[in-house]
């Protein structure tokens, strides 16, 4: 019963982490076009907020009942490579967390140099990634 309640939690946030990580490159791409210093600084709060009070916190919970499933079921690695192929994308995808992380300081101090259509690109980067967990998980190909 404990491994389902890990599941579901390491479920609930994983949503969290990924609403963030949907949303903050969205914010991106207004803030970038924004022009007047009150939409600047009202976009440099949204993102400061929403990356250190949801992304954060629900990146960290994912982690801790991701490995607490795995402490609890060290067998899933014989299970096949798929396993092994999800963890790499959860890496990548910490990485992506953490560019994001750098961009915010970066719009907070007013050196973005990138344009909206950056970040339209940029925002997709983690759609693609949750696809390919999905299916690893689901369908474990390998």
């Amino acid at each position: 019963m404990l491994y389902l309640w890990l599941k579901a939690l390491h479920i609930v946030s994983m949503v969290c982490w990924f609403a963030g990580l949907f949303y903050l490159p969205r914010l991106f791409v207004y803030h970038a076009q924004s022009e007047d210093t009150i939409s600047k600084e009202r976009f440099s709060t949204m993102e400061r907020k929403l990356y250190r009070g949801i992304m954060g916190p629900a990146m960290i919970a994912t982690l801790i009942f991701g490995i607490a499933l795995i402490g609890l079921n060290p067998g899933i690695f014989s299970q096949g490579a798929w396993i092994h192929a999800k963890l790499t994308l959860v890496v990548i995808l910490i990485g992506y967390h953490h560019m994001c992380g750098a961009q915010v300081k970066r719009f907070a101090r007013g050196e973005n140099t990138r344009s909206h259509v950056f970040y339209r690109w940029f925002n997709e980067v983690p759609v693609l990634i949750l696809l390919a967990i999905v299916i690893l998980v689901v369908v474990r190909p390998f």
